[in-house]
């Protein structure tokens, strides 16, 4: 089993900056992928960011330029810098590991979310 635990969300002025974090434990493999989701009331869950084992990066394109995915492996932690936060930004931000199989099969864990508040 995998565990994933958030942390750094909280309320911040539009053109504010927030740091999120996600330490992944439990019985772990070098090839995860890692990755942040986000989720507005109404919305679907949709991709922020991704990194994957490799280091290799994906963002989605409402935050290109603005957010910077990071992953410490020697912790078992991803990170998202935030930065140039929009009131668009505002959602519940969750952490995510993605397991590859060889025969194709992937399994996604999920943190319990974290939310963040862009607002003056």
């Amino acid at each position: 089993q995998v565990q994933l635990v958030e942390s750094g969300g909280g309320l911040v002025q539009p053109g504010g900056s927030l740091r999120l974090s996600c330490a992944a434990s439990g019985r772990l493999v070098s090839r995860d992928d890692m990755g942040w989701y986000r989720q507005a009331p109404g919305n679907q869950r949709e991709l922020v960011a991704t990194v994957a084992s490799g280091g290799g990066t994906n963002y989605g394109d409402y935050v290109k330029g603005r957010f910077t995915i990071s992953r410490d492996n020697a912790k078992n932690t991803v990170y998202l810098q935030m930065n140039s936060l929009k009131p668009e930004d505002t959602a519940v931000y969750y952490c995510n590991l993605a397991r590859r199989y060889l025969n194709g099969d992937i399994r996604n864990y999920w943190g319990q979310g974290t939310q963040v508040t862009v607002s003056s």
